[in-house]
């Protein structure tokens, strides 16, 4: 008994210690240190009520407990309680977190967040198994393999979803577009991620790129890409975004660099300490003219560094946004070890637009909504027609060209860059008779 009191007061000690830590080396005013001072007190009260829930525990459960599990499981909790993207990382989730390196690792090929408490997938990646099962952006996980997803955390959920090459996984989705719940099996293989996708001229002078992801070797991808088109003669872009969850940061920033003119802001992070607010701005010279028309496809599948480069775009009226509205994941995380090999993931900042508004649970508006229908089917259909015309001729992926058949928002697209093309050119005429 002694001994877990003893290990009850070291760890009231230790938080309290980092809880006045904190604070340490700041000057405060009488207000602020009556406030503070009023927080340490409301946080002895806490600690004394988390102090007596592990005695009782330790004393009256029916089973011995172990007194690191006990904390672990407090400290899953508490980082769950913050928001979906915060966690608490034992030593064997840390360590997993770091080996996924390289682009490839094994799974079904989804991003997936807990939003409005519900397990939910943010979008499947292109040409992978989730994609081709007919897995959607906005798809609400109820259950995996029967098994309820009710108060599941991310990694629970990521467990649960990882498995040998060719296994089989089931999800049970609720779909919100057609309000039906559908059983989707699904066959793991290793996932490899190629960032660019489709590099082409899709009509006359007009090029497409697709971007699945922003990674550490995308912003050279995206600019050979440029380069290549240009080539070709490509006066305007279609960039498409449309399912990217996201990537690294500093990825995201370098690609829309380029296509914005120097000396512009792409984007801000603030946090709750001032020192650790940054602004990025464009630095480069942009690939494309302003008078290269460019429009940007997003949907409810883009997030985090596409909705980055799709709003700093939309708010320096450089590109036109088409499709639907994107998922609105707009906060900073940090990992943060700990001394026993566990981390603690933790929002510390959110991103603001050059307009200065949020993306966090808002997402961005396109300025031309367009349906993700094709040729009057839904999107269910669409998807199977595609993937069953892959498989009757032995291709991996549809062509561009082949592609456009089916995909009304990239036709649409297409159809505005013509229009811009038809707008600019009389207005450049008008300007030369007068």
């Amino acid at each position: 008994m002694h001994r877990r009191k003893s290990i009850i007061w070291i760890i009231i000690f230790s938080l309290t210690f980092f809880a006045v830590g904190l604070r340490g080396g700041i000057c405060l005013d009488e207000d602020q240190q009556a406030q503070s001072n009023t927080n340490q007190e409301e946080l002895f009260k806490s600690l004394e009520i988390f102090s007596g829930a592990i005695s009782l525990i330790q004393t009256k459960y029916v089973e011995e407990v172990d007194s690191k599990e006990l904390i672990y499981g407090a400290l899953k909790g508490m980082l769950y309680s913050l928001d979906p993207y915060s966690q608490f990382l034992d030593p064997d989730a840390y360590s997993d977190m770091q080996v996924q390196t390289e682009g490839e690792f094994g799974g079904l090929g989804i991003e997936i967040a807990v939003k409005d408490n519900i397990l939910t997938i943010i979008s499947p990646i292109h040409g992978t198994p989730a994609e081709r099962a007919g897995v959607m952006a906005g798809d609400r996980i109820i259950k995996i393999d029967g098994e309820t997803t009710e108060a599941i955390t991310l990694l629970e959920a990521v467990k649960k979803l990882r498995g040998k090459p060719k296994s089989e996984v089931t999800l049970t989705v609720f779909r919100e577009k057609t309000s039906k719940i559908y059983d989707i099996l699904i066959i793991r293989d290793i996932i490899k991620i190629d960032s660019i996708k489709d590099v082409q001229m899709v009509d006359e002078k007009i090029g497409y790129i697709r971007l699945v992801e922003f990674q550490e070797n995308s912003p050279a991808e995206f600019k050979k890409a440029v380069v290549k088109l240009k080539k070709e003669g490509m006066d305007s872009l279609v960039l498409d975004v449309r399912n990217n969850p996201g990537g690294l940061l500093d990825s995201a920033i370098q690609i829309t660099d380029m296509l914005l003119p120097a000396d512009l802001v792409i984007v801000s992070t603030r946090g709750r300490d001032s020192k650790e607010e940054y602004t990025f701005s464009s630095k480069e010279k942009s690939l494309l003219s302003d008078k290269e028309p460019m429009v940007v496809l997003i949907n409810e599948g883009s997030a985090s560094g596409s909705e980055i480069l799709a709003g700093a775009l939309q708010d320096h009226n450089r590109a036109v946004l088409l499709g639907q509205k994107t998922f609105g994941k707009g906060s900073v995380q940090s990992v943060i070890p700990m001394s026993d090999g566990s981390a603690v993931r933790i929002t510390t900042s959110k991103y603001y637009l050059p307009s200065g508004r949020s993306i966090h649970e808002k997402g961005i508006e396109p300025d031309i909504e367009v349906e993700e229908i094709t040729m009057e089917l839904s999107a269910e259909e669409s998807s199977k027609l595609l993937f069953d015309k892959i498989e009757k001729e032995g291709k991996e992926d549809l062509s561009t060209e082949e592609a456009q058949e089916y995909d009304y928002q990239l036709k649409r697209a297409i159809d505005l860059i013509k229009g811009l093309k038809v707008y600019s050119k009389r207005n450049t005429e008008i300007e030369k008779q007068n």
